[in-house]
């Protein structure tokens, strides 16, 4: 499989792990000393189609607690890959330290050796670098606090019915999208020590919890209308968008094990969060790192011709973006539009035209393109890098243009932006916007609690243009949230001048009692 007297480190698809070790050390030189790359130690795992699929079902996790909706996926992607209705990934990468790379035992070396310049480089120095990650995640303490949950979940199963802790999870899964923290200040979590803190925590927690609902104040001072304003609100720290965290604080009936579980669904969706803001980013680095070590390799003569060749049918399927009017497109293929934004820079950097000098006064000729992608990669997520580094060259190559269909006006579907100075500004503002999570993901907080009547929780969403929550998917949210704070919750959508448009009401169900 190795043909040493020639330089290449395989011939052929087959390879052993000795193979492996001989590409990965090949990249690994590339990646350090040609690109200047800032990685993870590097784990290198091998699976099967059935553990990629399992893998898969647990959203990408070598750890995690069980539930019956990982078990669904599983059996619904199983049977899909079986009739040929889907293929699978060629690698999956875990945003830990180690950074664990799982490759597919089907894979041939070249792929072998793509996934590993992928995954292994590519995806490990974003996640080591980006502030979104450095700020947001725990990269040195995540495998150890899933092993944590798994065990943890397993024990309250044992102790308390799975019924009961399946009722919880469900309702914290639903939740989970606004379990997180969106904003920086917080005091980086170490999750290495929480399942050392957790008996401790848990009992001051109950005891601060029962201590704020036994002590809320009455008095002949002030009235309950005074009282149920800064008082209340300054006890529950509200107004709260982390719906998660305010469950986990201050719903009135929870067991102590049930806050334990909201708060390891809150963390695993707080690892999670940077990734959904940096998709284009973290995949347009990935496949422009895989891009450049494998094009050396070739260079150095460590690939063969017919391997090369290989490795660019792969690449120019991963990077391919059907046409607007192709039946395929479905949106931005986050692979195509980020490696064509990293390669569109690159030149930038190197040999910019006088548009470029206008446009990109601070990188345009500084020379050094890998000392700006590395900085880019560093210290910028979807949107901003968009709306900052998309230029005329590339939205006139990829034909960008900005169309708005509003419903209210008869003449349907019209173009409004085209190639000039301002429609270049408003498509990328525009296409800027839709990586935007504060406008993609509905701003929803919980406002106020009625403590001196029935306790109902009160929550409020901010309506941005007019787009009003689904109602179905609102109310069965909404019952899950119910069901958690075991009283009546009102959702009210309002606009930006306050006014009501429409409002969402929920009862709490009977939930399994504790074995």
């Amino acid at each position: 499989m190795t043909d040493t007297s020639s330089g290449l480190l395989f011939t052929g698809a087959d390879w052993d792990f000795a193979t492996l070790q001989r590409i990965n050390d090949a990249c690994e030189t590339i990646a350090r000393d040609e690109l200047g790359l800032d990685i993870y130690p590097n784990q290198i795992e091998v699976i099967t189609a059935e553990q990629m699929l399992d893998a898969y079902s647990s959203v990408g996790m070598p750890l995690f607690y069980k539930h019956w909706s990982f078990g669904k996926q599983f059996a619904q992607q199983e049977a899909s890959y079986r009739k040929g209705l889907m293929g699978l990934a060629y690698e999956i990468v875990i945003n830990s330290s180690p950074c664990i790379s799982y490759l597919m035992e089907e894979n041939t070396a070249t792929m072998q050796t793509l996934v590993i310049a992928h995954a292994a480089f590519g995806h490990n120095h974003f996640f080591k670098t980006n502030y979104l990650f450095k700020q947001w995640t725990d990269a040195d303490g995540i495998l150890d606090y899933l092993d944590f949950a798994k065990g943890y979940v397993a024990q309250c199963e044992d102790r308390y019915g799975r019924i009961a802790v399946e009722q919880t999870l469900d309702a914290a899964h639903a939740l989970m999208s606004h379990g997180v923290d969106r904003y920086p200040g917080k005091k980086k979590l170490d999750l290495r020590a929480e399942e050392a803190r957790a008996r401790a925590r848990r009992s001051h927690d109950e005891s601060a919890f029962n201590d704020l609902w036994r002590t809320v104040p009455v008095g002949p001072l002030k009235s309950p209308t005074e009282l149920s304003g800064e008082r209340r609100r300054v006890l529950l720290g509200l107004p709260q968008e982390n719906l998660l965290y305010f469950l986990e604080k201050s719903a009135p009936r929870l067991q102590p094990w049930q806050r334990e579980l909201l708060r390891i669904v809150r963390h695993i969706a707080q690892y999670f969060y940077p990734q959904g803001q940096t998709k284009v980013m973290n995949e347009g680095t990935a496949t422009y790192v895989h891009y450049r070590i494998m094009t050396r390799l070739h260079e150095q003569g460590r690939i063969s011709d017919g391997n090369f060749l290989e490795f660019l049918r792969s690449h120019t399927n991963v990077v391919f973006q059907p046409e607007f009017d192709d039946l395929r497109f479905s949106g931005f293929n986050p692979y195509a539009l980020g490696f064509a934004m990293m390669q569109d820079i690159e030149r930038i950097v190197t040999t910019p035209d006088d548009e470029d000098r206008v446009w990109f006064p601070d990188i345009a000729g500084a020379g050094d393109a890998m000392a700006v992608l590395r900085d880019i990669w560093a210290n910028y997520r979807d949107e901003s890098f968009i709306s900052q580094f998309l230029s005329p060259r590339l939205m006139r190559k990829m034909r960008i243009f900005h169309l708005h269909d509003d419903p209210a006006v008869a003449e349907g579907i019209r173009v409004d932006a085209i190639h000039d100075e301002r429609g270049y500004r408003r498509i990328r503002r525009e296409l800027a916007r839709q990586y935007d999570v504060g406008l993609i993901d509905p701003n929803i907080e919980v406002v106020d609690v009625d403590l001196a009547g029935d306790r109902r929780l009160m929550l409020r969403h901010s309506v941005l243009n007019g787009a009003l929550l689904n109602e179905a998917d609102a109310l069965r949210v909404l019952q899950h949230l119910s069901d958690l704070w075991s009283y009546d919750v009102t959702l009210s959508e309002v606009d930006a001048s306050g006014a009501e448009l429409k409002t969402h009401v929920a009862s709490p169900r009977m939930m399994a009692a504790a074995a």
